[in-house]
């Protein structure tokens, strides 16, 4: 089914928005994101590899085609730095191991070249935004003061290590090290790490934590990194488990109604909410199960289910099956969005992703039923005409959409409903690692002696 889903989303970004970003599926044409300035095709690039592992040759064919004539990088706009690392560099980088086609390598290196102007702030810390042409950074003008967000320069390390691994150039690794330098010497508040840091002074701006957005991917990539190095790289995983061990003291709380869920802190207060995205640390957290201390796998692995149990719970209390973008626990309500503000689901995957990682490592059969009633809920309120759109109102009676197939559909969410329903041994974990958009890297093995380099 996913299959069709992809078929479907990729057959009108084709006839409707070919080559530009994303596809506006209810008025059947482009969609640009600010993200990405004026880098044109994400949509294509963030697809690459779904085409390939699903089989759809033509289609993959067609698109390596585009890259290879058209995707240009000298563009004079800011782009975030962030964004443009997981869906693009990301994206080259596994559809290049996955194919082995030249122009995907020679593409993602060049790319990384141009984002390295970012790194140029007096700590390393590299800044949110950047011209590609200019070289000039800056960050987000709404955040604490003048800071670089945690989970933005928390995740460049996959693919900047693999950048070094293809290119032969030290730079892109060196530049990812130091960032865990800066983290290693700053005192951690709790042993929590705040959203928020200066990458002038060095030091943290506002006290907030969260395992949501701001804060999200730096741990997926700090067990990732740790896991990508074939278990090499020790500081990385003595990292991510302290932390853990902070959030579990700290932020992990259980409700009333026996639903386990992740608050966030805002300088040593609690609030008791919950956003989707914060849904993708259920599978983290059992990917990271068999690393953890002996006596702490289990529990690890009973932190995902009950995870994966209270998102899903935030999907089944709405009238849509689809769950809210945030939800919370207080004042009587359990795992509901209760501001109109956070009633709205654009296509994330972090539920469908958790599901997935539960599924593989537990072959527990409720996860495919829960992950097929996020099929059902998706092929009913999101299929449109021309494509796959968000909703304004998980809770609503009539589905008022938002009219944008956000790249990651095709990315994430289509990619981690195939892998739930697929076998174990396509794209098995002890040899691939999925980047924060589901692009899948290779794990870089002890005894490789740096294969690439040798071949060339």
């Amino acid at each position: 089914v996913s299959l069709q889903m992809m078929k479907h989303a990729w057959d009108n970004y084709k006839r409707y928005a070919w080559g530009l970003n994303e596809l506006k599926p209810l008025s059947k044409q482009g969609h640009s994101s600010n993200l990405f300035g004026n880098i044109q095709g994400a949509t294509i690039v963030d697809a690459l590899d779904t085409l390939y592992i699903m089989e759809m040759k033509e289609e993959f064919k067609e698109a390596k085609e585009w890259v290879e004539k058209n995707l240009y990088f000298n563009v004079n706009a800011e782009i975030s730095v962030f964004e443009v690392n997981i869906r693009f560099v990301g994206g080259l980088l596994s559809a290049y191991y996955l194919s082995g086609e030249e122009v995907f390598r020679k593409k993602a290196v060049e790319l990384g070249e141009k984002l390295l102007p970012a790194f140029n702030t007096p700590t390393g810390i590299p800044w949110a935004l950047l011209n590609i042409k200019s070289g000039i950074g800056r960050n987000w003008p709404w955040a604490s003061g003048g800071s670089s967000i945690l989970a933005e320069f928390g995740t460049l390390h996959l693919e900047f290590v693999h950048l070094s691994h293809l290119s032969g150039n030290p730079v892109f690794a060196e530049k990812v090290m130091n960032i865990r330098k800066v983290l290693n010497r700053l005192d951690k508040p709790e042993g929590l790490y705040p959203n928020y840091l200066n990458p002038s002074s060095g030091q943290w701006g506002q006290h907030h934590v969260s395992i949501g957005g701001l804060g999200d991917s730096f741990y997926e990539y700090l067990l990732k990194a740790w896991l990508m190095s074939d278990k090499t790289d020790e500081d990385g995983k003595k990292m991510y488990y302290d932390a853990v061990q902070a959030i579990e003291t700290h932020l992990i709380r259980k409700s009333s109604g026996g639903l386990t869920y992740i608050a966030e802190w805002k300088g040593g207060l609690l609030e008791h909410k919950m956003g989707h995205l914060t849904c993708f640390a259920g599978g983290m957290f059992a990917l990271g199960a068999d690393g953890a201390p002996s006596d702490k796998t289990g529990h690890h692995i009973e932190l995902g289910a009950e995870i994966a149990r209270t998102c899903h719970e935030s999907y089944d209390r709405t009238r849509m099956k689809l769950g809210p973008e945030a939800f919370r626990f207080d004042g009587g309500v359990e795992a509901i969005a209760t501001r109109q503000n956070e009633k709205y689901y654009i296509l994330r995957p972090e539920v469908i992703e958790t599901y997935m990682y539960m599924w593989r490592l537990t072959h527990d059969p409720k996860y495919r039923e829960w992950g097929w009633e996020a099929v059902e809920a998706l092929e009913k309120h999101c299929r449109v005409d021309g494509g796959y759109s968000g909703l304004r109102d998980v809770y609503d009676n009539r589905e008022s959409h938002d009219d944008v197939q956000q790249s990651f559909f095709l990315s994430e969410t289509l990619k981690y409903l195939y892998l739930l329903f697929s076998e174990d041994d396509l794209l098995p974990f002890e040899h691939w690692v999925f980047n924060t958009e589901a692009h899948p890297l290779p794990v870089l093995r002890k005894d490789d002696g740096n294969k690439e380099e040798n071949q060339k």
